[in-house]
């Protein structure tokens, strides 16, 4: 007679089961390929209280059960300000979900909300600061972070459309201001729409970012509002509609970077000219 599994148990059995292909497999190519669990290796698993963190975290928890690689989790959750619905929504679901995290406190919501402006990019870097120093306080050597490849290749994109420049986000990275350690992105490799499915397969409820920025564009009538990552979900969306596999050649491209074809590049902080070579 088979036992009776756990809502928790039930849920991460979806992901190695149900979504195996959407998601386990793709998780696990995204630790091997890039080598972002080792042996020894203490991380910190960051828990926004949104869909692809805690995706993440139960990631992570079976990955560590069955792992022949020797690894120890802690799991981390900074309260940028979250009202009271938001912060009950996090512990009940970490709870139902048997994620033992630790939640600590910041006031990074009143900080940014006062710089006038979209406050967007320092709140990510005041919050990747916080979790960086809870980890080391927790005795971690990384952080592990719930970005996913649909974050990668929207990013892409918006440095192209906005930024003027070609850059991509990296699957793990050195900290600059905090020595020894390391931000991971597991799901790098794992498309969003699984993550939606994976959600809604089990009937699970998230908050999202839960500032004002995002409440202007889920409720303005374009689904846009001022945010430009919601503008290139849109376009990515519409052209998918021609070119199904535009998701996975923006993806592969920056794996496949022809470097002598490009007129500038930089490097280590040091700008480079095709002409170096050239002449």
């Amino acid at each position: 007679m088979a036992r009776e599994l756990t809502y928790a148990q039930s849920v991460e059995r979806s992901i190695i089961k149900t979504y195996r292909k959407e998601i386990w497999n793709p998780f696990v190519e995204a630790c091997q390929n890039y080598k972002l669990v080792n042996e020894g290796d203490k991380i910190a698993v960051c828990i926004s209280g949104g869909k692809d963190s805690v995706l993440l975290a139960m990631c992570m928890k079976h990955l560590k059960r069955i792992s022949d690689v020797n690894f120890d989790l802690e799991f981390i959750c900074m309260d940028p300000g979250y009202n009271k619905a938001n912060r009950r929504q996090i512990e009940e679901n970490c709870k139902k979900l048997e994620i033992p995290v630790t939640i600590f406190e910041s006031d990074i919501f009143d900080i940014t909300t006062s710089v006038g402006g979209s406050p967007c990019y320092l709140c990510a870097r005041m919050r990747r600061g916080h979790l960086y120093a809870k980890a080391q306080e927790l005795g971690c050597n990384k952080i592990a972070l719930g970005h996913h490849l649909s974050d990668v290749i929207e990013t892409t994109l918006m440095g192209m459309f906005y930024g003027s420049q070609l850059q991509a986000m990296l699957p793990k990275l050195k900290s600059t201001n905090f020595q020894g350690m390391e931000l991971i992105r597991p799901l790098y490799c794992v498309n969003e729409n699984a993550v939606i499915k994976w959600r809604d397969y089990n009937d699970l409820t998230f908050i999202q970012c839960a500032c004002r920025f995002v409440d202007e564009y889920s409720h303005s009538e374009d689904g846009i509002g001022e945010s430009k990552r919601q503008e290139i979900k849109a376009l990515i969306a519409q052209l998918k509609k021609i070119n199904p596999d535009i998701e996975h050649n923006i993806f592969k491209s920056i794996h496949n970077v022809k470097l002598d074809t490009f007129i500038g590049y930089k490097q280590h902080g040091v700008e480079h000219s095709f002409l170096e070579e050239f002449e």
